[in-house]
């Protein structure tokens, strides 16, 4: 069965059980998907994830819980995709540890039509989550930029936030790209000599 409300996915597999792996590798397949790397070691999967740049992956649970634990940890440490549970069955003691592990949903059958809607589920989820830890980035880096113009201009916060706001107006930037213009150009800038250490 072909995919077709979803486009094609590089989509990373892992399982503890090789067997188990090829199966899910079919399946994934069969939905019209690439599967990019089939790992069964944690250490493996780091080295899949930075080479391939998965845009999904599914980790399996095998004999071992804590296996497919480590599976989950390590690729969400190092991925920039979100990362679903396949299950033989239910298990709520696994997906409740998997959660604080950071999945973002899980399967308990091999079916392609349930795989394929929890794919299309966790996708816009994830989108939402990048859109909102983007958004807590901005607002980061306004504060970071507002905190240097502070100091530098000898303002306060809303004086700093205007500076951003008319520099932005006039540019025709958004605030938030004025202001990590600021904290870039402060990076760069060397530290001023205290007066004793500079020369005469």
């Amino acid at each position: 069965m072909a995919n077709t409300d979803t486009h094609r996915l590089r989509v990373l597999i892992s399982n503890e059980d090789a067997p188990r792996l090829e199966e899910m590798a079919g399946i994934v397949s069969a939905l019209g998907h690439d599967v990019i790397a089939r790992e069964i070691e944690p250490g493996e999967v780091v080295y899949a994830t930075h080479q391939e740049r998965p845009d999904i992956a599914l980790v399996g649970l095998g004999e071992h819980s804590e296996h497919a634990l480590n599976l989950i940890s390590t690729i969400v440490h190092e991925a920039t995709c979100p990362v679903i549970a396949v299950l033989d069955a239910q298990n709520p003691g696994f997906v409740s540890e998997a959660a604080k592990r950071g999945i973002f949903a899980y399967v308990t059958h091999d079916s392609p039509e349930e795989l394929q809607g929890a794919i299309e589920i966790v996708l816009h989820r994830f989108a939402e989550f990048r859109n909102l830890e983007g958004a807590f980035g901005r607002r980061a880096m306004i504060e970071r930029a507002k905190g240097i113009l502070m100091e530098r201009h000898a303002i306060d916060e809303r004086e700093a936030f205007e500076l951003l706001r008319r520099h932005s107006q006039r540019t025709g930037r958004k605030v938030s790209d004025v202001a990590e213009a600021v904290v870039e150009s402060h990076l760069l800038l060397p530290s001023l000599a205290p007066e004793s250490t500079q020369p005469r």
